[in-house]
């Protein structure tokens, strides 16, 4: 990792030796975060300036007294506008929230992370509750993806301003959310790192749902180290130090079904390279059919659980502040409102056999391995059509709502060479393989990008 791109190792590195201050990196971050020719403003909805300089000033006294929280303590990350922060508003990127009283307690998540010494600069902008895959928000703006940003491409959602964030050195971690591919999709998106836990090592407490069923926190980060570090704090478990595997004798299983389909010519390309190289490091690389992800589309042909569920939330903030909604996101949401009870359960029920038989598929692979997303960045410009946003929504989305269906684990590692337009891919396993998918990843990450 070059230094324009520090991890939190190397962070923490220099905060013990003294070659920075906490307060030093909370500055360098709010620098950024302020300045007027960046990204700034669209990333943040809200800067905690003056509280993050005065944790970071608590860290720098509490290292001095050798009496740190962590090794991480004293770093700036952010956090994604869904999550409840003591005193504050939740507003989830919407305009509807914005009169509701101040969370009394920070969300277990980032009570979690403030315990391990991690400094919380700020609130960072979202699809407006959390749905859809492609980062555009009326209300706050839309942060412009690290990629060509004189040409305006999406930044990916619903994480937008939490992936926007780490590209721009405005934190060093942040906090999203992962429903149908929020941590994944913008971290393909900026050519950076984004996880999605097994759903049930991280509390989903105090924070805004979009779908109970498929709801994951997860991290965003520059390496998988980074995430590994984070997902650890996040999980309440030990931080351990990761060990990549090697490469020579994974046994790797390309999807053929769905995931592969209809794919941009960069991301066909970009990931077709990244396979070659795998093989040519002795990677086991085998081509299957799984047709579990055909019933996907299936259980979710009404809106699945994500209508269901948003609609079952939002029924009566809807009704009498609907015409505050971004459209495009109450539109999604009032399809919930047709699903039938029968048809939740048959959705249930559905699912229950599509996690047991994808577990039994994949069982014989260390991973599996597709591209995060079928579609490059589409530029900003090119999604005021509401069909053509809807189209690349879903292409979007894809991918990645494969595995939060499976009850899986996933990360997005940039597989682009430096310059080249960005592509992620994708790594996956069953629930409960988080620490192994960590250790594939780690192994892979350094030798895909060319």
């Amino acid at each position: 990792m070059s230094a324009a791109r520090p991890t939190l190792v190397s962070l923490a590195d220099d905060l013990a030796s003294g070659r920075t201050t906490s307060r030093k990196l909370v500055e360098e971050c709010l620098t950024r975060i302020a300045d007027p020719d960046g990204e700034g403003q669209r990333t943040f909805i809200h800067v905690d300036k003056d509280a993050a300089l005065a944790a970071a000033d608590a860290m720098d006294g509490l290292r001095k007294a050798n009496a740190a929280p962590s090794r991480f303590a004293g770093i700036p990350v952010s956090v994604k506008d869904l999550f409840d922060i003591k005193g504050q508003v939740t507003r989830a990127g919407s305009r509807a929230l914005e009169d509701s009283a101040p969370a009394d307690a920070d969300a277990p998540v980032v009570a979690r992370l403030r315990r391990a010494g991690f400094v919380v600069i700020g609130r960072t902008n979202m699809t407006e509750f959390a749905y859809s895959g492609i980062g555009i928000n009326p209300h706050y703006g839309t942060p412009k993806s690290a990629w060509k940003r004189e040409v305006g491409h999406v930044p990916g959602g619903s994480s937008s301003g939490a992936a926007v964030s780490i590209a721009d050195r405005m934190a060093y971690g942040a906090l999203g959310t992962d429903t149908g591919g929020s941590c994944r999709i913008p971290a393909a998106f900026n050519g950076i790192v984004g996880y999605k836990p097994t759903q049930r090592r991280v509390p989903l407490d105090g924070g805004v749902p979009l779908s109970t069923t498929l709801d994951s926190f997860g991290p965003l980060a520059n390496t998988v180290e980074c995430c590994a570090i984070l997902d650890a704090v996040l999980a309440d478990e030990p931080i351990k130090p990761l060990q990549p595997r090697a490469v020579k004798g994974l046994r790797l299983a390309v999807p053929t079904t769905v995931v592969l389909d209809q794919l941009d010519a960069e991301v066909a390309q970009t990931f077709d390279r990244a396979l070659e190289t795998l093989s040519k490091l002795g990677a086991l690389v085998e081509r299957i059919e799984f047709p579990e992800f055909l019933d996907v589309g299936i259980i979710g042909m009404k809106g699945g659980f994500a209508a269901a569920e948003s609609y079952a939330w939002h029924r009566f903030l809807i009704t009498s502040k609907g015409d505050v909604y971004d459209p495009r996101v109450s539109v999604r949401i009032m399809r919930g409102e047709a699903i039938t009870v029968p048809e939740y359960i048959e959705m249930l029920a559905g699912r229950r056999s599509l996690v047991a038989r994808a577990a039994a598929r994949i069982a014989p692979y260390d991973a599996l391995v597709m591209p995060t997303t079928a579609n490059a960045p589409p530029r900003i410009a090119d999604l005021a059509n509401d069909e053509a946003f809807g189209r690349e929504n879903i292409r979007a989305l894809r991918n990645c709502t494969m595995i939060n269906m499976m009850d899986g684990c996933a990360i997005s590692l940039p597989a682009h060479p430096a310059g080249e337009v960005p592509v992620g891919l994708m790594l996956a396993q069953s629930g409960g393989q988080d620490r192994k998918l960590f250790e594939i990843a780690a192994g892979i990450e350094g030798v895909i990008r060319g």
